[in-house]
């Protein structure tokens, strides 16, 4: 391939809308063209990176059992009200469903068992705010995996061979620095999960990381232990006239006390009845609605309060509260003294609120967001950290859920009828490339690593116009093609560093320089693309140094 011919163009400038580095490298460096918000076309770079990543994760899927299929984009409506998932005949966000329907009469005996099936397809997300170039679009290509056995603990060792591949997935295309996150598998997706995240400020995934011994688990459903200092003495529970106060901070700045040491009431409707539930947690940690969600059995939304609905907003309490509402109390609160809280009267707040003497015994779960500074729910330790990251994949158990639902049932040694369990594992293909460039660039481009890069190698030809550099560039080019490298060839007449900054916005790991001054001493110069090596050599040695350079995947 040669640069004068390459499709795209190659900008200098930063473009004015954009959210994250790979965003704007990319936009930059002739990968993608926006065609709507979250939506690209691709041009050949991107391409060339995207298939060698799913080269890498087929051999992967491959090496533990996988099957390469390919499952149908639109799912039609009688199909998804089998699992009752949703219904219409819409793209698939999740092809659980399908990949059950294919397998269904396949796997009627035991004998046929385990086995697991993959595609690598498009979709669709309706992405409110599509944002982060490919981090975070609307279409999106992903690897899903499907795997189905026979008993819980046949599953779960395919789920560690699975742990195991991804961590070999990620390693292999530059990121060995992906770490596993604890997940919600959510109400409709089975029965454990776990996420693989590369920590970086461009995400917008966030997880709970312990600095002492390494435990991870996203934010939402990670433990929130924090310890409460009771006060010696706990104060009389007395009203107090708060006008104009209804935040937690107004609250603070009013009294003049922390907000540890306050109460906070966080409303939500149940989506099956509206009914409120009403939650209380410490001023200073924010609740999980996934944690909610899980404890309830049921989805939840943010509460509409009206004014005939009983709850004064701005004014929630737990004492002297309505009996008419789901009422649950966070362990943040377990052991305080001394708080304060709404009085269920407008303009009124509570002081001295001692929560076991004032309201007798109550039951607290965990219901909020750990937060820096938590306790580390495995060593112990004060140690937990909030880190933004982005979300590369995720493996599911999903157990009995869809079999049992679309009815695939195997029979066993005995002759009874079971319904397999299943488990699913997803990848996403281009966010992927965006986080391995997030992770290696620098001011002028992406540093690609060799396994995925667009090309091996990158021939710059300074010079072209004299006939002694330009025949050499053609012999080296057309000799590397021979040996079957990957090559792309600068011969433009173009200044140096037009040349140079181009080369650099295609981050090819290994670039040769053929230019005058090399040419008098017989030799070019080869350097790689993170700048870690830069060597002369002789012409004659050039194509057994490359060849070393990509034996050792030394850049």
């Amino acid at each position: 391939m040669k640069v004068e011919k390459l499709v795209g163009e190659r900008f200098k400038e930063k473009p004015s809308d954009y959210k994250t580095e790979s965003h704007a490298l990319m936009l930059r460096g002739g990968y993608i063209k926006q065609v709507s918000g979250g939506i690209f076309s691709w041009y050949t770079p991107l391409r060339r990176i995207t298939r060698k990543i799913e080269r890498i994760i087929r051999e992967e899927m491959e090496a533990v059992g996988g099957q390469e299929v390919l499952l149908p984009l639109v799912v039609p409506a009688s199909l998804r009200e089998e699992s009752e998932k949703l219904s219409g005949p819409v793209p698939g966000m999740t092809d659980e469903e399908a990949a059950v329907q294919l397998v269904r009469e396949y796997g009627q005996s035991y004998t046929r068992y385990p086995f697991m099936i993959f595609q690598i397809q498009t979709k669709f997300k309706e992405e409110a705010r599509p944002r982060g170039g490919l981090i975070y679009a609307r279409e999106f290509t992903i690897m899903e995996a499907y795997s189905f056995h026979t008993s819980e603990e046949d599953l779960e060792q395919h789920y560690e061979k699975c742990l195991e591949a991804y961590k070999r997935i990620f390693a292999r295309a530059g990121l060995p620095q992906v770490i596993t996150v604890i997940s919600d598998p959510g109400l409709m997706e089975g029965n454990a999960a776990v996420k693989f995240m590369l920590l970086t400020p461009a995400g917008e995934d966030l997880a709970a990381v312990c600095s002492h011994c390494g435990y991870s688990a996203g934010v939402d459903v990670a433990e929130c232990i924090v310890k409460n200092e009771r006060d010696h003495i706990s104060e009389e529970l007395k009203p107090v006239h708060t006008p104009g106060v209804h935040t937690i901070e107004d609250l603070c700045n009013f009294l003049g006390i922390p907000a540890e040491k306050t109460c906070k009431a966080v409303v939500y409707q149940k989506n099956t009845d509206d009914r409120y539930v009403v939650v209380f947690v410490r001023g200073d940690l924010e609740v999980s609605e996934t944690k909610i969600r899980n404890f309830l059995g049921e989805d939840i939304r943010p509460a509409v309060i009206t004014d005939d609905c009983g709850l004064k907003a701005g004014y929630i309490g737990p004492y002297n509260l309505g009996s008419e509402f789901t009422v649950l109390f966070d362990r943040s609160l377990k052991g305080a003294n001394n708080l304060s809280c709404g009085a269920n009267i407008y303009e009124y707040h509570y002081t001295g609120l001692d929560i076991e003497r004032d309201l007798g015994k109550v039951e607290y779960h965990d219901f909020s967001k750990t937060a820096d500074g938590c306790i580390c729910p495995v060593c112990g330790n004060a140690s937990v950290t909030i880190s933004g990251g982005i979300e590369l994949g995720e493996i599911l158990q999903l157990g009995t859920k869809y079999t049992g639902a679309l009815n695939m049932q195997y029979l066993d040694k005995d002759g009874s009828s079971s319904y397999p369990f299943m488990d699913c594992c997803r990848i996403g293909i281009e966010r992927l490339a965006a986080a391995v460039c997030e992770a290696h660039h620098d001011e002028h481009g992406p540093i690609w690593p060799l396994s995925i890069a667009p090309w091996e190698v990158h021939i710059c030809c300074l010079r072209p116009d004299n006939p002694e550099i330009k025949e050499a560039a053609d012999k080296l080019y057309e000799e590397l093609q021979k040996q079957g490298i990957e090559v792309i060839y600068d011969d433009r007449n173009v200044s140096a560093g037009v040349m140079f900054s181009d080369a650099d916005l295609l981050g090819v790991p290994i670039r040769v320089i053929i230019s005058p001054r090399n040419m008098k001493d017989n030799c070019l110069e080869i350097t790689t693309r993170d700048r870690k090596i830069s060597m002369k050599v002789a012409f004659d040695k050039a194509i057994g140094e490359i060849k070393a350079l990509i034996d050792n995947a030394a850049c």
